[in-house]
């Protein structure tokens, strides 16, 4: 298994909520929806990732804190982290929040805002991924806030764009199976995102993503997520990936930002709190599912990361999912 689908698949990526937009310069809107105002359609999600999708005009997007991005028809704006952020025409006007203009659904089934002051016109496709918490996660503090994908450049372009389409007119049929089918839209446009982010960083970038660019850490990372329970060491790493042991704790820490065991140990915990958050496993199953001989070295562990012991936090999370 890649690294990055591992990523994904202990994350739950639980697929798209859709609406359409039109808009009328001068508009500028603020927005960060909350996983609840989407229940039930992402009951259960604790994270939301938003991405607009430009189908005419232009729009520009800003997280505070950060420069302005243009976008134009075909591009996509995607926000990792559900920061409050600004789109408009014109970032200099008094935002309106997006929650004031959106419009019940009429007959084709779709949530919808229409907003501005009548000139030229920008047309966008809003979806939501709802997700786990990215706490832990290595995605969590590798992507930026705003990225911004073309459907227009690369070989997988022109088919993101007609998914996008065929997802909106999923949504506006109402067509048995189609939240199905807009799940895996959503997830496999957020891949591909990523994966043309991790193509535009500089040889002098670090962390998790610049990883996945680098052969031997690349290569490392697949083999530590595709037999997470085995004992591997260093040692061992560096013979499957064609590296010496010390070379590759080296390239390991300099661009993951920690040895490739401690990184291991860590991860190891992410996916035990999937085990226990999703299944009724005992806890010394779980324990040998992800590595460690025996279930008090198992609650150390995962007491260490996440402050209390495995039984308390399954207990706790699940009482926290049906208060929502």
């Amino acid at each position: 298994m890649d690294a990055l689908s591992d990523l994904l698949r202990v994350i739950r990526l639980k697929g798209g909520v859709f609406l359409h937009a039109e808009f009328t310069a001068p508009w500028c809107i603020e927005s960060r929806p909350e996983p609840q105002e989407c229940s039930p359609l992402l009951s259960g999600a604790d994270h939301m990732v938003l991405y607009h999708y430009v189908t005419s005009g232009r729009a520009l997007a800003q997280v505070p804190g950060n420069d302005p991005v243009e976008f134009e028809a075909g591009q996509v704006m995607i926000l990792p982290h559900n920061d409050l952020h600004l789109m408009g025409s014109r970032l200099d006007l008094p935002p309106v929040p997006a929650k004031q203009l959106v419009q019940p659904p009429e007959s084709d089934g779709l949530v919808a805002i229409n907003h501005g002051g009548g000139g030229e016109p920008t047309r966008i496709v809003c979806g939501f991924l709802g997700c786990d918490k990215l706490d832990g996660n290595p995605l969590a503090g590798a992507l930026p806030p705003l990225l911004k994908f073309d459907t227009r450049q690369g070989a997988a372009g022109s088919w993101i764009r007609s998914t996008l389409e065929f997802a909106a007119s999923e949504v506006a049929s109402r067509r048995s199976g189609s939240e199905a089918v807009l799940a895996k839209m959503s997830e496999l446009l957020f891949v591909e995102a990523v994966r043309s982010y991790v193509e535009t960083l500089s040889d002098e970038h670090t962390g998790w993503l610049a990883g996945l660019r680098d052969p031997f850490v690349s290569r490392a990372l697949s083999l530590l997520h595709g037999r997470v329970a085995h004992a591997w060491t260093v040692d061992d790493l560096g013979q499957e990936v064609g590296m010496s042991r010390s070379a590759l704790a080296d390239r390991f820490t300099k661009l993951i930002g920690e040895p490739p065991m401690r990184y291991l140990a860590r991860w190891r915990i992410q996916v035990a709190a999937q085990h226990l958050r999703n299944s009724e496993a005992p806890l010394a199953r779980i324990a040998e599912q992800v590595g460690y001989e025996s279930e008090s070295a198992f609650n150390r562990a995962f007491k260490q990361g996440f402050g209390v012991p495995p039984a308390t936090w399954r207990k706790h999370t699940r009482l926290q999912s049906l208060a929502r």
